[in-house]
């Protein structure tokens, strides 16, 4: 059982779970009026962020001021680094130890559009949360929304405060869809460097692309 002093770093703000920022402080309070137990309010939280936040992986801004929950907090859409990033900075603001996890997923049912850009079915270092809920970690995934699911025949990911909320491994027909393929652990902040990193690693023509001293702005849309 981890103690106290084991769970504050997972209660802190940092540069980018800016938990005490005023944009999340107010995203946290409007979304958890009402609810009146630790579970309730990360529940509500998990729905906000999961369908109050469309999914949109063909705009990503490597820039660190850009990818802070608060920054986030303020958006309409976002892809899973950004959605997880502000969900765990929500929980650290009502007292809920949080902390982000990332992962190389395999998506075997991905659009064809998003293949053709990554040129593989490999999402690397997708990002999920872990909320400490009932003296554990657990594992939660706040990142396609509702409607996103429908299109693709699959089940809304549900969070009832109690067990893992993972990808699913398959959709409605039974067909192959999520394949976690290589954990890269969990982090008291964003690790931005090794995020980057990543992204060079197995995107590199992405990079190649860009001109000498341009952004870092990856806008598919």
């Amino acid at each position: 059982m981890p103690t106290d002093s084991d769970l504050t770093p997972y209660l802190q703000s940092t540069y980018y779970i800016d938990s005490e920022h005023a944009a999340v402080v107010a995203y946290a309070k409007q979304h958890t009026a009402g609810a009146n137990s630790d579970v309730a309010r990360v529940q509500a939280l998990f729905y906000a962020v999961r369908d109050g936040v469309r999914y949109n992986p063909y705009k990503i801004i490597l820039r660190p001021a850009f990818l802070k929950a608060s920054y986030q907090a303020q958006k309409s859409e976002g892809y899973c680094i950004e959605k997880s990033n502000l969900f765990v900075a929500a929980c650290r603001h009502i007292g809920v130890p949080a902390r982000l996890g990332f992962a190389n997923v395999r998506n075997h049912l991905g659009t064809k559009r998003l293949e053709q850009i990554l040129r593989t079915d490999l999402l690397v270092f997708h990002g999920y949360a872990e909320v400490f809920l009932a003296g554990r970690w657990i594992k939660v995934t706040p990142v396609f929304d509702a409607d996103l699911c429908r299109k693709m025949g699959v089940q809304p990911l549900d969070f009832d405060g109690e067990n893992d909320c993972v990808f699913q491994a398959s959709d409605k027909s039974g067909n192959p869809f999520m394949e976690y393929v290589e954990e890269h652990g969990t982090f008291q902040d964003l690790p931005f460097d090794a995020f980057v990193e990543a992204l060079r690693r197995h995107y590199g023509h992405l990079f190649a692309e860009r001109q000498a001293g341009e952004d870092m702005i990856f806008d598919f849309e």
